[in-house]
């Protein structure tokens, strides 16, 4: 009676540590921040927070000018946003630096 009391003991004590131990999952983002991207593919070419966005998505065919319709934070000063491989992106005027992206499934966001 004695050896199975100090087993169970053993296991629960097993079990308890174990639990302690497993990592806790990441809590999701919230609002636009979980339509946020770090890298995306467009024009068969991947690109990355950083890069240079190709000289026609700089032009003013490919300036979106009612970024609120589509739950886009306003640009800053200097800065436009763009559709790139159904990804909206935020780049500088003067140079094409690519400064955020967000999902393209951000229009849908409610």
């Amino acid at each position: 009676m004695a050896k199975r009391k100090l087993l169970l003991l053993g296991m629960f004590l097993a079990l308890t540590g174990a639990a302690k131990a497993a990592p806790q999952p990441a809590a999701a983002p919230s609002g636009i921040q979980a339509y946020e991207e770090k890298e995306f593919i467009a024009d068969f070419t991947k690109f990355k927070i950083g890069d240079t966005a190709p000289s026609i998505y700089q032009t003013p065919e490919y300036t979106i000018k009612q970024y609120q319709l589509r739950n886009l934070p306003a640009p800053e000063a200097g800065t436009h946003w763009t559709y790139m491989g159904e990804n909206y992106v935020l780049i500088n005027d003067t140079d094409g630096k690519i400064l955020k992206v967000y999902n393209g499934d951000i229009f849908y966001h409610r």
